[in-house]
C-alpha cells in the first residue's frame, strides 16, 4: 500500500490546487469595474491560450514525431475536431441545458467556460496517471519524477481555477456558485489520473490525440466568447499578455 501513497497525493493535489485558485472569488470585490473585468477576462484568455499551446499542442505534435515532417497533420485535424465538438456542445447547452438552468441566472457563458476548462483538464489528469503508471514499473526514481510532474501541473492549476471562477462570478454575481463551478472543473483531473494509472500501457498512445482535442476546445471558447466580450480593450490586451507570460513560464520552467 505504501507504493500507492505518492500517486494518491499526486492525484489529489492537482484538484486541490484548482479549488484553491477558484477560491480567489471570495477575495475579489463583487462590483468589479469594466476595466478590471476586461483585464481579468484577458488574463484568463492568456492563460488558456498558453496552456493550449505549451501544455497541449506542442506535446501533441511531439507525440506524432514518427510521422516526420507531417507530424503536425493529425494534431491539426484533432485540434479542429475539438473546435467542432465545442460548437456542437454549445448548441446542446443552448437548446437542452439552459432551459433547465434557471437557478444559475445568466448561465450560458459560465457553462461554456466550465465545459472548456473541464475538457482541458482531462489530458492533464491522464498525463499524471500515465507518469505514475509507468513509474510503478520502473522504480522509486521515476515515481519521484512523476510526483514532480503532478506538482508542476498543480502549480498551473491554481491560476486556471481562478481563470474559470472569476468570469463566472461576474456573470452570476455569486461567489459561492463561481467557486463551486471553478472547483468542479478540476474534478475530472484526479478521475482521469486514476484511469491513466490503471490503463497506462493501453491508453498512452491516445494521449497526443486527447491533448490536441482539448486545445481545440480551449482556443474555440477564447476566440468566440472571451475576447469579443471584453471589447478587445487595452486592459484586456495587457491582461492577456500577463496571463500568457505567466502560463508560458510555468509550463516551460516546471
Amino acid at each position: 500500500m505504501s507504493g500507492l501513497f505518492l500517486p494518491a497525493v499526486g492525484f489529489s493535489i492537482v484538484f486541490v490546487a484548482t479549488a484553491l485558485g477558484a477560491a480567489l472569488v471570495f477575495f475579489v470585490k463583487r462590483d468589479v469595474s469594466d476595466k478590471k473585468s476586461a483585464a481579468f477576462s484577458g488574463f484568463a484568455a492568456g492563460i488558456m491560450v498558453a496552456a493550449s499551446v505549451f501544455s497541449l499542442l506542442l506535446p501533441s505534435i511531439d507525440g506524432f514525431a514518427y510521422l516526420g515532417g507531417w507530424r503536425f497533420l493529425p494534431a491539426a485535424a484533432v485540434f479542429l475536431a475539438g473546435g467542432i465538438f465545442f460548437a456542437a456542445t454549445d448548441i446542446f447547452v443552448k437548446r437542452v441545458i439552459l432551459p433547465s438552468a434557471n437557478s444559475f441566472g445568466d448561465a450560458e457563458k459560465p457553462i461554456r467556460m466550465f465545459v472548456a476548462m473541464t475538457v482541458h483538464n482531462l489530458p492533464e489528469g491522464l498525463a499524471v496517471g500515465f507518469a505514475f503508471g509507468s513509474a510503478a514499473l520502473e522504480g522509486v526514481e521515476q515515481t519521484v519524477a512523476a510526483f514532480m510532474l503532478a506538482v508542476g501541473i498543480a502549480v498551473q492549476n491554481f491560476p486556471e481555477g481562478a481563470a474559470v471562477s472569476l468570469p463566472i462570478k461576474k456573470a452570476l454575481g455569486s461567489s459561492k456558485k463561481a467557486f463551486l463551478l471553478g472547483a468542479l472543473s478540476g474534478v475530472i483531473e484526479p478521475i482521469a489520473a486514476l484511469i491513466g494509472f490503471l490503463f497506462s500501457t493501453n491508453l498512452i498512445a491516445a494521449l497526443p490525440y486527447v491533448m490536441a482535442f482539448a486545445a481545440g476546445t480551449m482556443i474555440f471558447v477564447v476566440v468566440e466568447d472571451m475576447l469579443p466580450e471584453t471589447g478587445a480593450s487595452k486592459y484586456c490586451a495587457w491582461g492577456f499578455m500577463a496571463g500568457f507570460a505567466l502560463m508560458m513560464a510555468l509550463d516551460v520552467a516546471i
